[in-house]
């Protein structure tokens, strides 16, 4: 039987239509800006987001980098969170290749950075300091939608302080999705509080690959420069961008099916023994397991063809179960079997 792969939404794989898509993508040369396809979805994501430009990248990873050394320099810092992507999950991608220091913050239990430690975190301007540059926030954070009135007032903050701002959309749509009401709306009014914004298409959205970054004319040209120093430069990839053309399509509305499926997953761990479960806003489901079962209930997933990811610590796991476009009803059912199956044992 098919393996229910709940490890993240990267796994997805493209539909049918989507390899159609991608078969019959007019093609050209993106170093050369005359893909015709590239071309499209640049101004495609730029526009539905409210921004002048756009640049398609290889990943969000690399999206994230070149707008983090587009908006500081050498010895500058940007302010971030301590859970964020950008931080923590991109091999410290800043301050190796960039010169720009991270200024980590913990997260509020919303997902937030309080506002008052970003106002504490800005540095004078002292020789003694990094220059505080950027504020950096990612929405959803661990499958948690920051609210557009917080996103408004932590960046009015920034900018009253002279900094600039990013957003790492990697699951934007989700949370345009989860604020209900048209989600292109939606995304476009939260893209708005930002200077620039990182989207990525290879996540709930389903394309298999890239990311794609917006912002203004002169701070995407400047991010072409970025882009090119970094190896993301690529030839004929419109058959990369026909593939994020049809999820814009086709995969935004459908995000709703993914959270659904997310609460039904939630609803039949709640209550079993020695389970703590998160109650999830969008397609992210945390849980936490106590005792000494934790430490083989992902080889017992596994085994039952159930894949997910975990953290062990101690007698204790940290669970991690995505859903996205390639898991249905039944897959959730069989992966709340298995997980029933092991407590109760």
């Amino acid at each position: 039987m098919k393996p229910v792969d709940l490890r993240s939404d990267t796994v997805t794989q493209p539909t049918l239509a989507m390899r159609a898509a991608m078969l019959t993508a007019p093609l050209g040369d993106d170093v050369f800006g005359d893909d015709p396809s590239v071309n499209a979805l640049q101004q495609r994501i730029a526009a539905l987001l409210g921004k002048e430009a756009a640049l398609f990248v290889p990943t969000g990873t690399q999206s994230n980098l070149v707008a983090i050394m587009g908006h500081c320099g050498r010895g500058d810092e940007y302010i971030v969170g301590q859970t964020a992507h950008t931080y923590r999950w991109e091999a410290g991608g800043a301050a190796v290749l960039g010169s720009v220091q991270p200024q980590p913050l913990e997260h509020q239990a919303d997902g937030t950075l309080a506002l008052r430690d970003i106002e504490a975190a800005i540095k004078p301007d002292d020789a003694h300091f990094a220059r505080s540059r950027l504020l950096t926030l990612e929405n959803t954070l661990g499958g948690k939608v920051l609210g557009v009135a917080y996103l408004a007032d932590a960046t009015a903050l920034a900018r009253h302080r002279g900094l600039a701002t990013h957003l790492d959309g990697a699951r934007l749509f989700n949370a345009a999705v989860a604020l209900g009401g048209d989600p292109y709306a939606r995304a476009r009014e939260i893209a708005q509080h930002f200077d620039s914004v990182s989207v990525c298409f290879s996540k709930g959205l389903g394309a298999p690959v890239g990311s794609a970054l917006v912002g203004s004319a002169e701070f995407i040209r400047g991010a072409h420069r970025w882009r090119k120093m970094l190896g993301g430069g690529m030839r004929q990839s419109g058959v990369l961008a026909a593939a994020a053309l049809h999820a814009l399509d086709h995969h935004v509305g459908r995000l709703a099916d993914d959270h659904a499926l997310a609460q039904r997953l939630a609803a039949g761990l709640a209550g079993l023994p020695g389970l703590a479960v998160e109650p999830p806003q969008t397609n992210i489901v945390f849980a936490d397991l106590q005792g000494a079962r934790a430490a083989g209930l992902i080889e017992h997933l596994k085994a039952r063809g159930v894949l997910a990811t975990g953290a062990f610590y101690g007698r204790g796991s940290r669970l991690r179960f995505v859903t996205h476009l390639d898991v249905d009803a039944a897959g959730i059912d069989r992966a709340i079997a298995a997980v029933r199956d092991h407590l109760n044992a």
